[in-house]
């Protein structure tokens, strides 16, 4: 029994136009955010996606919301999709916050959580996601930690490979949970 997952990142914000790391922040969409919302919509309309789900983040949800209007879609928001809690840092620049991130692997940001606690979330969520949608097709629009932990759980990837890199966008990234 198998469950596919398409991954797509919510759509672009102010705060990423201002260089500001949203962390568990609400955010909102820029005017691009909304038209690149628009095209998820377009790009997944025939995909054969069986539901949505989406952190509970605002940026998320208004993400999904423009993407799936009038679709008979289920939208189905989940807090363990949220983006790493940079506690305090939460709001702060993100060029500073990320030149630092990897001394946040397992310590918690201060007043927030590691990364590798962001990451357990999705794990933890997809074998939930697995008892009630298996042989579907699902999306999930979430954050970097919602993609790193699909990448730590179902292709093995080590979280340190992962924090060393940065994030680039793409139109989805493909999973198959087993």
């Amino acid at each position: 029994m198998t469950v596919q997952v398409v991954f797509e990142t919510h759509s672009t914000t102010v705060d990423n136009e201002a260089g500001i790391a949203t962390g568990w922040l609400p955010g909102e969409l820029s005017a691009a955010g909304r038209q690149h919302a628009a095209d998820l919509g377009r790009r997944r309309a025939a995909d054969g996606i069986a539901a949505v789900f989406c952190s509970d983040l605002a940026r998320a949800v208004e993400t999904a919301a423009i993407a799936f209007d009038g679709t008979r879609l289920p939208v189905l928001l989940d807090w363990r999709l949220r983006e790493c809690d940079y506690g305090s840092l939460n709001g702060s620049s993100a060029a500073q916050l990320h030149a630092r991130r990897a001394e946040y692997l397992d310590q918690p940001y201060p007043g927030g959580e590691s990364w590798r606690q962001a990451t357990d979330r999705v794990r933890r969520f997809l074998a939930d996601v697995s008892l009630r949608w298996s042989e579907q097709r699902i999306l999930v629009i979430g954050h970097v930690a919602t993609r790193w932990g699909l990448d730590i759980a179902l292709h093995g990837t080590p979280l340190e490979d992962l924090v060393s890199h940065d994030f680039i966008w793409q139109s989805g990234w493909e999973y198959v949970v087993f």
